[in-house]
This record gives C-alpha cells, structure tokens and sequence, in this order.
C-alpha cells in the first residue's frame, strides 16, 4: 500500500478547507484534526491511549502557547489604555516628514521590535494604525506591516517559532535521538545551531529590507512611480537594515533563539532615530503621497483602520519604560551565568508515561516568558498608577482577542502532535512526517535546501502561524536532511525562514 496519501491527508485537507472551502480556522482546524485522527488510528494503527495521550500533550503545549499570546496582548493592552501606545506613536511621528523614513521606523523597527516583544501577528495590529494616523494609505499601511514579518518572525515573540515550534516538532522522536547521540550533540546545541543559521540567512536578505520597503512605496503609490525616488536614500535604507540585522545576529550568535528580534528592534531603534535626528544621512527631496483625494479606490477602506488611541500625558521615556523592562528581566532569566534560569526551571510539572504510554508531558511554566509580561504588567500598573477601571478594560481586551484563537490554536496544536507522533504505532511505519520524508528524499535529494524554504512558507501559509509551521514540518526537514545526507541544522533553519517569508500573508 502507498502510504504516502494518508500521510499527506492532514496538509492537504487543512488547504482544501482553509483556502479552497474558506472556512474559518475554528471550524477548519478541528476537522483536520478528526482526519487526522483517523489516519493514525486506522492506517497507521496508533492505539487509543496513545492518541489520548498526545492530546493530553498537545493541551499542555496549546496551554502554554496561549500564556505566551495572553502576557503579549495583556501588556499592549494596559499600555493602550495607560496611554502609553499614543505616547510611543507621537514620539515615532515626529520624527521625519518623509514617508519612506516613517515607514522603516515604524514599520520595520518598530514593527520588528513588536514582532519580538508580542509576536501573534501583533506588528500589523499596531503598526497599521500608526502609518494611517500619519498619512499613509491604508493600502499602503498594510503592506508595509506585512513585508516585514518576513524577518523578525523566524524568531518571533521571545523566539517561540524555535524553543516551542521546533523543539517540540522534533523532540521525543526516536529518529532524532538517536541522529544526536551519533553525534554526541544535544537537542538546545542543535538548537543554537539553527538560531545561527537562519540568523546569518536573515542577515544577508534583511540588510535590503528597507530598500524593499522603499521600493513598494515609491513604485507602487507615487503620483510618478520613479526608481530614482527608491534608490536616492540607499545610504540611509542600507543603514538602517544593517541597523537592525546586526545585533539581530550578534545576539543569535551569542544569546540564542530568544532576543534576537527584541535586541535587534531595539538597538536599530536608537541607531536609526539617533541618525535621522543627527542629519547623518540627509534626505535631499523628502517623498509625499500624492493628495489623499487623488487616491484610487483600491487604496483605501471602507472601513476605518485607526482606532482611538487612549491619550495621556506620560513622559516618552516612561511609556518606553515596559519594553525596556521586558528586556532586562529576559535577559536575566534566560543567561547561563547568572542564577535565576536555573532557579526557574526548577518548578517543572512532569508526567514521564502519561496514561501507561511512552508519551511524556514536561512545563516549566515560571520559566516560560509570559512571566516576565506578567510580572512587567504589574510593575506597569503600579508605575503608572492606572485606575482599576483601565486594568479591568485592558483584562476584558485581552481575554477576548484570546478567546477566539483557542479553538483554531488547539487543534491545529493537537494535528501537528498527532502528526509527528504517529510513529509510536504498531503497522511497524515510521510516522507521518517521516514517510513523507523518505518519498521527498528520493525525489529532490541533494536538492532539498532549494525546497526546503517553500516547505516552510507554506506551513505559514496553511497553519497561520510561523511556529505552528515548525511545529507541523521540523520532523519531515529533518527526515528528509537525514536522507539526504545534508546537515539538519541547515535545513530546519531553512524550514524556519521560509515560514517566516509565509508568515507575510498566513
């Protein structure tokens, strides 16, 4: 029998019902985990327990997603409604009057250092709204916000598409275990390993991203779409991408999969402002849409974009104050030399053979980074001396943008566990992702690193989600690496850049 159908049954049917059938993610997610299902309890002939007890583990896992999406959208809540977000807005505004600067600052740094922050497709939720109150089109607006997910997402919110998506994607494979004991490398060397690769990929195709950005403006919303308008500040463009793929890189090299994007946001905001500020790259005719009246159809909404921003009069170093404080605690909690990781990864809850399966359940929730979001929330609170009334607001916010990815978030959590996991089964086949890894493996051989990005891209495309993507396709990468005798490391950070790329339109 050729496997190979069954196994790819779960991918294709999340394509069918997403983008064909276009049915929502809560109703599409959930029938592609119940054929899923039962492709593994039929074909590849998982047991009941054991397929109850991966869904034990993929609730864990969802669990601790969505803590990670709560303290996010938690601390951009308390400080839309502190005021803060308004404070930060100005602050970026007032900065040029030339609309390819406003869009690298506020959408390329500032939309990568969100992107690091909160992740979740956060970046366009603030972003958007700041490039319309500033004169951008809506159209425009858009995409700007969107191009540049391509970069910081392969590491997104405190480096979840890597800690969480591939770890998880690839951990508690027989497989895997025994490539890294042949090895003598561990599953956090492989780790870094990946962190350093897509890092050095990212910094090479990053450096251009502000001269793409340029590019989308000037050609596709000028009064006189001219190249010369694109190309006249390349000095600056090229600037202000290494401005951010640098320490980007340095701290992957040196940190690890979880500040990259918050460092390199961060650091290439104050680079960028310090220099636009300075005169250091002089704009010799700054660039201007045309009159808003003059805009075609297709460049606006029908709906309004912008919503009321809650004002206040916070000094701009105090509504900066948090994101400066998420840094610090990260960067104390997750280094090697000082105490507190350790401390943190102490309190585990562990369930070594969960309901009598070799199926095993680990969470080290204090070391999880919505932690520190917590515990910044707090400091917040009491800094600011927000009234219960805003709190209660920024809760109620919170839970409801959270309420509606728990549906789609868990099944599609419990498709991509029950995928990888099938290889715990008694029709004596490797699991789903690796079958389809050795067929793949035959076709493309030393080709795969050219296929590998798409792989990923599409997972993105597919799942919505750049660690779902790492979570559904690490094990097959790496499968079809292992076949084809190229180094894994390569091509799960291949895998994770293309779902980075993906992660422009998921």
């Amino acid at each position: 029998m050729d496997y190979a159908i069954f196994a790819l049954l779960p991918i294709l049917s999340t394509f069918l019902l997403l983008v064909l059938a276009k049915q929502p993610a809560t109703i599409a997610m959930p029938m592609v985990y119940g054929i899923t299902l039962l492709c593994a309890f039929l074909v590849w002939q998982v047991a009941p327990l054991v397929i109850a007890a991966i869904a034990l583990r993929s609730l864990v896992l969802s669990a601790e997603i969505l803590f990670i999406l709560f303290g996010a959208i938690l601390l951009l809540n308390v400080l839309r409604q502190a005021g803060a977000i308004a404070t930060i807005r100005q602050s970026l505004i007032d900065i040029s009057s030339d609309r390819r600067i406003q869009a690298v600052i506020i959408a390329w740094l500032f939309g990568c250092f969100i992107e690091g922050a909160a992740g979740f497709g956060t970046p366009a939720i603030v972003c958007v709204p700041l490039l319309v109150a500033v004169g951008f089109p809506p159209m425009a607006a858009v995409l700007m916000a969107l191009i540049i997910q391509s970069t910081p997402s392969t590491f997104g919110a405190v480096g979840t598409p890597v800690v969480v998506g591939i770890q998880a994607g690839i951990s508690n494979s027989p497989v895997v275990e025994a490539a890294l004991q042949a090895t003598s490398q561990s599953l956090p060397e492989l780790l870094r390993s990946v962190t350093t690769q897509a890092a050095l990929i990212h910094m090479a195709l990053g450096l251009f991203l502000p001269l793409i950005l340029s590019a989308v403006l000037t050609l596709g919303f000028g009064s006189r779409p001219s190249l010369r308008s694109t190309l006249s500040e390349w000095r600056f463009l090229l600037f202000s991408g290494a401005a951010f793929v640098v320490p980007y890189g340095l701290t992957a090299l040196l940190l690890g999969p979880e500040f990259p994007t918050l460092m390199g946001g961060l650091v290439g905001l104050s680079l960028v402002i310090t220099a636009v500020r300075r005169g250091w790259f002089p704009v010799q005719r700054p660039w201007d849409f045309p009159h808003p009246e003059t805009w075609p159809e297709s460049w606006s909404s029908h709906r309004r974009v912008e919503e009321p921003l809650v004002t206040s009069a916070l000094p701009v170093w105090q509504a900066w104050l948090p994101y400066g404080l998420i840094a610090a605690l990260l960067l104390i909690t997750r280094v090697d030399f000082l105490p507190f990781k350790g401390w943190l990864r102490q309190v585990a809850i562990s369930w070594p053979a969960v309901l009598g399966t070799p199926v095993e359940i680990r969470s080290t929730p204090l070391y999880l980074p919505p932690t520190v979001f917590v515990v910044v929330v707090l400091i917040t609170i009491w800094i600011y001396r927000m009234p219960g009334k805003k709190v209660a607001a920024a809760l109620g916010r919170s839970g409801r943008q959270l309420l509606s990815a728990i549906v789609p978030l868990t099944a599609a959590i419990a498709m991509a566990q029950l995928f990888t996991g099938t290889d715990l089964n008694q029709a004596g086949l490797p699991s789903m992702p690796l079958y389809l890894a050795n067929q793949a493996a035959q076709f493309a051989g030393g080709l795969w690193p050219l296929f590998a990005p798409l792989i990923g891209s599409i997972g993105a495309f597919i799942s919505g989600s750049t660690t779902l993507s790492n979570l559904m396709f690490s094990l097959f990468q790496f499968g079809v690496a292992q076949q084809s005798g190229i180094p894994e490391s390569l091509v799960l950070a291949l895998q994770t850049v293309g779902a980075s790329a993906g992660n422009i339109i998921c």
